[in-house]
């Protein structure tokens, strides 16, 4: 089986997307973006939620339970604590 969703490789593919959007703003349909951050906040809801019933996981935890790759749980939690929605590790 493979290693699971990695939404790290996605942001940063969309990222490059981003910054050539001049090249793609004749071919990109602006529904592409808001399907992307509906997906990205479904995977976040369900991170809180899993944190929620065990709340001393870490990225690996994640990986293991919720299906993906420990690079893409790693960059999860980040996003996460940056946007304060969960506590950070030293608090």
């Amino acid at each position: 089986m493979g290693e699971g969703v990695d939404p790290t490789k996605m942001c940063q593919s969309l990222v490059d997307k981003v910054a050539r959007s001049r090249q793609l703003q004749s071919v990109t349909d602006p529904e592409l973006l808001i399907l992307f951050e509906d997906w990205l906040e479904e995977l976040e809801d369900e991170v809180m939620t899993f944190l929620q019933q065990h709340p001393d996981s870490k990225a690996e935890d994640l990986s293991n339970n919720l299906g993906f790759s420990h690079s893409g749980a790693t960059f999860l939690l980040a996003k996460l604590r940056r946007e304060q929605k969960i506590q950070s590790e030293e608090e």
